[in-house]
């Protein structure tokens, strides 16, 4: 096996653990202990690992994405799986928190294909613009100070709104979620306050996001795990994802 195919196998290795052990590398490659250690040297030199006492974890990235924009056509399978798993916790007549997230989006989309009677509560403009015509729907507005790299609304004015709100059920979206720290992450700090807003003050209150921003990170932690109903994502995570989520008593909702 050449070099190169077999560092590949460690990442892919991690991808699926979250961790490796030198040990067990050796072992599975026939190679030296001291052989896998330069591997993991080298990948850690690349910023794709990072090495711990006998062995190594993934990287948490964070990808500086801050426009909504520039993230909307990524992950699109993704977020379709993930709207219609959503979608399916929504109840005939509930009051449903769509906050700003293109995951939101993909659940608007297929609400705009459905006959339920719901009420939808937004912050989001594509939300807001996607739903005004559809007759089934009730929609509220949640107004405020307008970001437009953001495309939708925040500031005190948004989050006074959302304090008056009892909502049945929220959407929420993220940048980041570490489920062994128990950290849900965003961009910024408006952001992050109303989202925490929305969690509070729903009945139930689910985080919407992608498997890789399971090993991804924003620059704002906005809340904990453990105040949710539950994380929606597209794929089963590696086991000690599922393990540190059933700690903190998280349900794991898949397609």
């Amino acid at each position: 096996m050449f070099l190169e195919e077999r560092q590949q196998r460690i990442l892919d290795m991690i991808g699926v653990n979250g961790k490796v052990k030198v040990k067990e590398l050796a072992d599975s490659f026939n190679v030296t202990e001291d052989c896998i250690r330069k591997d993991l040297g080298a990948l850690e030199r690349q910023g794709k690992l990072k090495r711990t006492y006998g062995g190594a974890v993934g990287v948490r990235e964070n990808l500086h994405m801050h426009e909504v924009s520039k993230h909307r056509d990524r992950d699109v399978d993704a977020k379709r799986k993930i709207a219609q798993a959503a979608i399916k916790l929504i109840r005939e007549r509930d009051m449903v928190f769509l906050d700003i997230s293109t995951s939101n989006l993909a659940i608007a989309e297929l609400l705009v294909k459905s006959s339920r009677d719901v009420t939808i509560v937004t912050n989001m403009i594509d939300i807001l613009t996607l739903l005004a015509r559809k007759p089934n729907v009730k929609l509220i507005f949640a107004g405020g100070m307008l970001n437009k790299s953001h495309d939708g609304f925040w500031g005190n004015m948004t989050l006074d709104f959302i304090s008056k709100l009892k909502p049945d059920i929220a959407f929420v979206g993220a940048v980041g979620v570490d489920v062994k720290e128990n950290s849900v992450s965003t961009y910024d700090i408006e952001d992050g306050t109303n989202k925490a807003a929305i969690i509070r003050h729903s009945k139930r209150a689910y985080v919407v996001a992608e498997a890789g921003k399971l090993n991804s990170d924003g620059n704002y932690n906005y809340t904990t795990l453990d105040t949710l109903s539950g994380l929606i994502t597209d794929s089963k995570p590696s086991k000690d994802i599922c393990a540190a989520a059933e700690k903190y008593g998280v349900q794991i909702i898949l397609p």
